[in-house]
């Protein structure tokens, strides 16, 4: 457990509120991109806003932010309570479930972009260095971890609509157990091993 000193403790804040922000905007994504394919579920609960108290999960939002936080760990993330949609809206159901679906990954790769391009817009500074850093490392973490084909997950949403129809029904068994194979591969550490690579990539090209 990491010394409870006061930088310790601005810094695990400052974390905390880019990564409450990041899970809001990746939420709203959904929820606007849904709303652009017919479906204003999102929209009528007022999901599509900044204000995070609609958003907020306990154990996503804060219980889990804060064990990493305090637990030392080096990897910062979480998720805010999923949008709600309803797919027999949208327009075109195919197209819209792939849209809906990969547009909260999209927007922590946007966001992570934003941040990369206020540590070049400022240079030297040491308070937008750190903020940049942890945001760009914040959103490529979430934007790979959700597309991950397991379900609940952004990506196991795409995998299944472009899956053949059978195969799609088989892969729809794994949904009860999709939290279990998470934390499997968490502890395991196979997550770690799939997602470095590809976050050290990213990571290398916008900061690089």
């Amino acid at each position: 457990m990491p010394a409870l000193n006061l930088p310790y403790l601005m810094e695990a804040a400052l974390m905390a509120v880019v990564l409450l922000f990041s899970v809001i905007i990746h939420e709203m994504a959904h929820g606007y991109v849904a709303l652009l394919n017919g479906d204003p579920t999102a929209k009528m609960l007022g999901r599509i806003t900044l204000n995070p108290a609609p958003h907020i999960d306990p154990i996503g939002t804060v219980l889990l932010p804060l064990i990493l936080l305090f637990s030392g760990s080096k990897i910062l993330f979480g998720w805010a309570k999923p949008v709600p949609v309803n797919p027999l809206n949208y327009r075109n159901y195919r197209w819209g479930e792939i849209t809906v679906s990969a547009s909260g990954p999209l927007s922590n790769l946007a966001l992570a972009a934003v941040f990369a391009f206020l540590l070049r817009l400022f240079p030297g500074n040491p308070g937008v260095t750190f903020l940049a850093f942890y945001g760009c490392s914040i959103n490529i973490f979430l934007a790979l971890f959700n597309l991950i084909p397991i379900p609940p997950l952004d990506g196991s949403h795409i995998l299944a609509i472009l899956l053949p129809r059978n195969l799609a029904r088989l892969y729809a068994y794994l949904e009860p157990v999709g939290f279990v194979l998470i934390l499997l591969l968490f502890y395991t550490g196979v997550m770690s091993m799939i997602l470095m690579p590809f976050y050290r990539l990213i990571l290398g090209l916008l900061l690089g």
